[in-house]
């Protein structure tokens, strides 16, 4: 891309990661020459952290990612502004999944308090593909912790770590 964009970062918690997170992550691939995945620490998220730590999110989505065969992608966990973690990777565009519109109100303000403190760093929309407009980290969770598979809805290594997290 001549003058465009060529590396992104897809930021998020990834808790877990789901199909819909891994169709935006492939879709970019296809859009830009490098991808970043940043795996946000995330430590007061709902006002209880998160429920994988930081670097099982990492490895699920490592694992995920070669389970799915999506290449060319680097995953690293990050704490701190998604700015300060775009100039560290150099990229320069941040893309987020949209899937309704509660999505984007949410999304276009953090994307105006980002172009605030860094101008430079473009954000891009991808829409989620139907197939998984539904599907959100949370709703997995809850699932799982009410036994209910999740097979279909994230990829076959992340079904055995939830099993085995809402097990004990």
């Amino acid at each position: 891309m001549a003058n465009g964009m060529t590396h992104v970062v897809l930021p998020g918690t990834y808790d877990p990661v789901t199909l819909g997170h891994l169709d935006v992550i492939r879709r970019s691939t296809r859009l830009f020459s490098k991808v970043t995945v940043g795996v946000a620490a995330s430590r007061t998220k709902r006002g209880v952290g998160t429920t994988f730590a930081q670097e099982e999110r990492v490895d699920m989505l490592v694992e995920s990612l070669a389970e799915l065969g999506i290449e060319n992608v680097d995953v690293r966990p990050f704490d701190g502004l998604l700015v300060d973690f775009c100039r560290e990777v150099s990229a320069d565009g941040v893309v987020k999944g949209l899937r309704a519109i509660t999505d984007f109100e949410y999304e276009l303000q953090q994307a105006d308090l980002n172009a605030h403190l860094a101008p430079d760093i473009e954000s891009v929309f991808v829409m989620a593909n139907p197939s998984f407009g539904y599907l959100s980290s949370s709703i997995v969770r809850e699932l799982a912790s009410l036994g209910s598979p999740v097979d279909g809805l994230v990829p076959r290594c992340v079904v055995s770590r939830l099993a085995h997290h809402f097990e004990g």
